[in-house]
């Protein structure tokens, strides 16, 4: 547990990304990482928890780090719409990032030119890229 909570601390502080969960129900899921990851403790270091457009939003030091919203479907055929959790990384030029994946063997899943991409890595993984900064 020690270990896993200094992982997301340190995470946390270098905030290289954000992330968003999409779960049957939010909520829940937010008690049950508050519990793992001592969200909202209220000691040195923890994220605030707060309810905002049908999300729940984790904030470190006034910044987005995790979004948590519900009315993912176990059984959908779409996999989009099954729970999952979805890294965002900002970058400069989300174009340029795109063709470095592919020459490396990713495959594109969604790609707003000069916007955003949503990639797969070679092992199956989805991530997207965006020149959105971190949000606030």
């Amino acid at each position: 547990e020690g270990q896993l909570l200094a992982g997301w601390e340190s995470w946390r502080d270098a905030a290289p990304a954000w992330v968003r969960l999409q779960t049957r129900d939010a909520f829940e899921a937010a008690i049950f990482y508050g519990e793992i990851l001592d969200w909202a403790t209220g000691r040195p270091g923890c994220v605030d928890v707060e309810y905002e457009e049908d999300e729940v939003v984790l904030r470190s030091g006034g910044h987005v780090v995790a979004r948590l919203s519900s009315g993912a479907l176990e059984a959908a055929p779409d996999p989009t719409i099954r729970p999952r959790w979805q890294v965002h990384f900002p970058v400069p030029d989300v174009d340029a990032c795109v063709s470095a994946a592919l020459e490396h063997g990713g495959t594109v899943v969604h790609h707003e030119p000069g916007a955003e991409a949503t990639l797969r890595d070679p092992d199956g993984g989805l991530f997207t890229l965006t020149t959105q900064p971190l949000p606030g």
